[in-house]
């Protein structure tokens, strides 16, 4: 049991330490002279919630599992197959739409840094113009 959970911690640190090294290159790509760069992590965060929007789409219609049971003594397997291309169409779209909200949070939080890293860059640049331009 204290195996399970120090490998628990260990792994919420891991991702503790993935989410806090994306922000960081999140800033340092922003401070970059080219726009573009500050762009590349977004771009990547929705590219992926786009994937996963296509994939709940091209898994909705049917599943097929297997099912095994003692039949007289006997050990049947059967494979089957369910149908559920007649699920409701708005509560499909609903669980797309929900699924793309929720994964561009990332996307969003790596904008907004992603505008206030340029903008205060740029309010830098402007001040030190202005000094040169005093002197």
């Amino acid at each position: 049991m204290a195996v399970v959970t120090g490998f628990r911690i260990l792994f919420l640190f891991f991702l503790l330490g993935i989410l806090v090294g994306g922000v960081f290159l999140q800033i340092y790509l922003s401070k970059k002279n080219g726009k573009w760069l500050g762009l590349i992590l977004p771009l990547i965060t929705f590219s992926l919630s786009l994937l996963v929007v296509f994939g709940m789409a091209a898994y909705v219609g049917s599943e097929t599992f297997t099912v095994s049971e003692f039949v007289d003594g006997e050990l049947v397997t059967r494979v089957v197959h369910e149908d559920h291309s007649r699920q409701p169409i708005p509560g499909a779209v609903a669980g797309a739409i929900f699924a793309f909200i929720m994964m561009n949070i990332p996307t969003i939080i790596l904008l907004v840094i992603y505008k206030v890293v340029r903008e205060k860059d740029t309010r830098q640049r402007e001040v030190e113009k202005m000094s040169v331009h005093d002197l």
